[in-house]
């Protein structure tokens, strides 16, 4: 894996953008959508250590060598298997339910060694964190929810580090586009209108990185982060201090959204959850490093 330096400092996180500002934006979304977004607020600013973040999401390839090597059974072959993209669900609900036929080898559409692995819980990604841990003698982990916040934006206030226009995602995420939209016609109006070229995920890397050399942080698939989900303390002055996110919780944060996430999900503040045993065909992860 290659990984690109964070530098320490302060920076801007969450969202201060009313309904009426992303209705502006995104104008066929219903009102609804608009206004559960309370737990993106209020933006403040964080203050960071150093830290190192890889440049892409973790592979099929890096994923398998790891499980050759560590001898790790991931939950999708433990527990139930996975879910899988099943062509007879177009147009109604997105995917197949858990299945043992599913798992990170198979979501039920084309990849390969360098396509994002899937399919993985919280907990696979922290067993390939300690394991890196144990063998390379330095510190792996997942990024805390506002280390992967900042290196999103990339030192920038806006939603994503090209600016607000969501027609600037084109050539930079992979996200649900014309080309997805051919399986999933009930959504159409929540596509976004240029054609990226993959229908499912694509390759690491295929996008324009952003500023800071990362590629992938909006889109292609969701990446588990280790914070609980809560909503954020933001002591009086406005200013959270390297956040850790809650001692506890129910479920964990995903950020930055797939190949089937509509483009208001794909902003950088946009916040998602569940628990740690979900696997899906649209989460995977990106590892940190001290």
């Amino acid at each position: 894996m290659r990984f690109v330096a964070i530098p320490a400092g302060t920076y801007p996180m969450g969202s201060s953008d009313t309904p009426q500002q992303l209705a502006r934006d995104f104008p066929s979304y219903p009102l609804e959508r608009l206004t559960d977004l309370a737990d993106e607020g209020p933006a403040h600013r964080v203050r960071l250590r150093a830290f190192e973040l890889a440049q892409t999401e973790v592979t099929r390839g890096q994923f398998r060598r790891f499980l050759l090597e560590s001898g790790h059974v991931p939950q999708s072959f433990g527990d139930g298997g996975g879910y899988g993209y099943d062509p007879s669900h177009r147009g109604g609900d997105a995917f197949a339910g858990r299945d043992p036929r599913y798992s990170w080898l198979n979501p039920g559409f084309p990849q390969d060694d360098s396509h994002p692995v899937v399919n993985v819980t919280f907990h696979d990604a922290q067993a390939m964190a300690a394991w890196l841990t144990k063998v390379e003698g330095r510190r792996y982990r997942l990024p805390t929810e506002a280390e992967w916040e900042v290196a999103c934006r990339a030192g920038q206030a806006t939603r994503w580090p090209h600016g607000d226009a969501p027609e600037g995602l084109k050539g930079r995420a992979n996200v649900f586009d014309a080309r997805s939209a051919r399986d999933w016609p009930k959504w159409q109006a929540f596509a976004m209108p240029h054609d990226d070229g993959f229908a499912f995920t694509a390759p690491v890397a295929s996008f324009a990185p952003n500023p800071w050399g990362l590629h992938d942080m909006a889109g292609n698939v969701w990446e588990w982060v280790q914070d609980w989900h809560d909503p954020y303390e933001v002591p009086p002055d406005g200013l959270r201090d390297n956040p850790q996110g809650p001692v506890e919780g129910s479920v964990r944060v995903r950020r930055g959204g797939s190949w089937h996430t509509w483009g208001l999900y794909s902003r950088c503040s946009y916040r998602n959850w569940n628990s740690e045993d979900t696997r899906y065909v649209l989460v995977g992860f990106r590892l940190a490093r001290d």
